[in-house]
């Protein structure tokens, strides 16, 4: 999460979008840069709209603009897939090393999911549960879009380096696996779909 105090502008990291290129590109400009502990790092809407934009907006005076980007939803839950098949992944619980892309699909549409499966949602991470959600939210597919704001809102040329890659992997699905993956992250595709 970036807090931009002068600009009035909020960051939400939401997980697997490319966050953590951001971050290091636009830390020295935030006012707040807040990357660990991952649990606060991705502080959600729901979270900052109840807690943290509250006394943003009461101290500033006036109501600070809430940011985030969103990825198409079966390339983001591609991205926890392929995270999580790096050779450094500690807990053997977590890891996706072996399985392919379709096992993986089946674990996150099981109830309950297994540990290596439970990385929640974007509709989730984004949804202030009926309370005013983000001011903008841009597709992590269209980045350049996303940064064209940021450079005209912070007033500064802005290049993202490339960090945190996930390892490349196959990312095919059965017909039945993408009718439960389009099923599971209905809110994600609906969300996703609503973007321009």
């Amino acid at each position: 999460m970036l807090i931009f105090w002068e600009q009035r502008l909020a960051f939400l990291a939401t997980p697997k979008t490319g966050t953590t290129a951001i971050e290091t590109a636009l830390e020295s400009l935030a006012t707040v840069s807040v990357q660990r502990p991952p649990l606060l790092k991705h502080t959600t809407v729901q979270q900052y709209r109840q807690f943290i934009g509250p006394y943003l907006d009461s101290t500033a005076g006036e109501p600070f603009t809430l940011v985030a980007l969103m990825r198409e939803p079966r390339a983001w839950l591609g991205s926890w897939f392929r995270h999580r098949q790096r050779e450094d992944v500690v807990e053997a619980a977590m890891s996706t090393a072996h399985l392919d892309f379709d096992s993986f699909v089946r674990a996150y549409a099981s109830d309950p999911q297994p540990e290596f499966a439970a990385v929640s949602s974007q509709a989730r991470f984004l949804d202030p549960g009926g309370a005013r959600g983000v001011d903008r939210l841009f597709r992590y597919e269209a980045i350049d879009l996303f940064i064209d704001f940021l450079e005209e809102r912070l007033g500064c040329e802005i290049i993202l380096p490339r960090l945190n890659v996930s390892p490349c992997a196959p990312l095919d699905l059965s017909a039945d696996s993408e009718e439960k993956l389009r099923n599971v992250l209905a809110p994600d595709f609906d969300l996703y779909a609503s973007l321009e």
